[in-house]
Parts: structure tokens; sequence; C-alpha cells
């Protein structure tokens, strides 16, 4: 079973609010279809989700937030995962809309929904979750990223690989000459964070990468505009971008 994460940034348009990138999405999902494996996919909120998120200050520890802003964060998650959904179908895949609150009980995951996602998976359908506001309890609620939403599902499901398509080619040594970084082994580089993003940018993809490489999976950066890099990693062949080694601890 593969896992993949679409980063908001590579389905949607940042720099301008509520703006889908439909014509990467399709690139991405006519690639996956050539997968003869079962695939679970998570997305990001890009310009939907995280652009409210920003303005109503909303942030991944739960609080007493404004629940305009909540329903406003929802509604557009579901406007964007609608949009994903069509793209599948339109492609002849059979995705099956899952929100977090499917599997998510406050801010722990629920063991036995998220096992279910697996038998989803193995019938021929094809989960799509996606990052979110959820509810936590005590009128407070909190931001859940797709980035956390792929190492709970990874703890549990243990899939074969994990690849998070992103906006650029993998993590870089060099900011200035673009060297890319071919492969890390527990390593947890710094990275400068983009504070308009309230699910911590880069490096809570680089925090979740290291966490799930450190269960003993392999996890890849991938970039997204470039889709055949995900079929290369997936078929072990010489991949680019950037290889979290997986590695238990003890």
């Amino acid at each position: 079973m593969i896992l993949i994460k679409l980063g908001g940034s590579i389905i949607t348009n940042k720099e301008k609010p509520l703006s889908p990138r439909k014509k990467v999405i399709e690139n991405i999902v006519k690639k996956l279809k050539h997968l003869k494996e079962p695939i679970i996919v998570v997305h990001g909120g890009g310009s939907f989700g995280h652009f409210w998120s920003v303005k109503y200050d909303m942030h991944t520890k739960p609080k007493k937030y404004d629940m305009h802003g909540v329903a406003i964060v929802k509604n557009s998650m579901i406007d964007l995962n609608k949009i994903i959904l069509e793209i599948f179908v339109k492609n002849k895949l059979n995705p099956y809309a899952l929100p977090p609150t499917d599997f998510m009980s406050g801010n722990k995951s629920i063991t036995t929904k998220v096992k279910e996602i697996e038998n989803i998976a193995k019938s021929g359908l094809i989960p799509i979750t996606y990052g979110d506001a959820l509810w936590y309890g005590n009128k407070k609620t909190y931001i859940l990223s797709g980035d956390k939403i792929m190492t709970l599902l990874s703890k549990i499901l243990k899939p074969r690989l994990i690849i998070f398509a992103l906006n650029e080619d993998g993590l870089y040594s060099d900011l200035t000459t673009k060297k890319l970084i071919r492969e890390l082994k527990g390593e947890n580089p710094k990275i400068s964070e983009n504070k308009m993003d309230v699910t911590g940018g880069m490096s809570r993809k680089v925090e979740e990468a290291t966490n799930i490489a450190k269960m003993g999976m392999n996890v890849f950066f991938v970039n997204g505009n470039k889709p055949e890099r995900i079929l290369k990693a997936i078929k072990n062949k010489k991949y680019e971008g950037t290889l979290f080694r997986g590695k238990r601890s003890g």
C-alpha cells in the first residue's frame, strides 16, 4: 500500500486565494492510474484552508477560535476536496471522500477507523482525506494538518512507501545553488519556516517525515510538478528527490 500526500503548494496557487491548479492535479492523477497496488491520498489546504486559517488566526493548538472562521475553513476544504474528487472521477478512478472526522476523536486517531481505511483502499476505492479544522471539545477547535495525518496513518497502517508531492525537487542543502539532499538517515535538518503557513510549512513536513522514517518506513519528497517522479519512487527506479531512509530506533 502507498500513502501519498499532495501538498497544498502543488494543488493550489498559494499566492492567489482559492485558486486550484487543476492541470497539475490532473497530471498527477493520470500517473496514479498506472499504479497496481492500493493507495491512500491525503491533501493539504493550500490557498483554500490555509488562506482562511491565517485570516482567522487559527492554529494546530486546540483553542477557542472564532466559530465563523471554523465554518469557513471547513467549507473551503470541502470545496477543494470536491475539485480533487471530480478530477479523479473524470480520469476513471474511484475516489472515496474521507473527511478526517471519520477517523479522529478530538486530536486522537481512532485505530479501528484508521484500519478500515486500508480495507477501503484494497477494495478498489481510493480514500482521499485532507487537513481540516476539527472539533476538539469544550468549545475548542484546532487545525489538523495533512502532514500530521500522514504520520497518524503511517503509524497504524505501516504502508510500504510514503510520498510527499511538493512544489520543489526535495530538500536542498543550499537554497542558492539548490543542491539537492538525496538521502537522510535520521537527520532532522533545520528548515526556515514560512510564517504564512499555520501548519508549519516545510519544517512540519520534515518533522513528520523524520518521525515516520524512525518507525522504519521510507519517505520520499518529490516534485509534484513532475509526476513521473512519483512513479519512479514507487517503482524503486532512479528516483529524483529526497529520501528519508526508514530506520527503526533502538
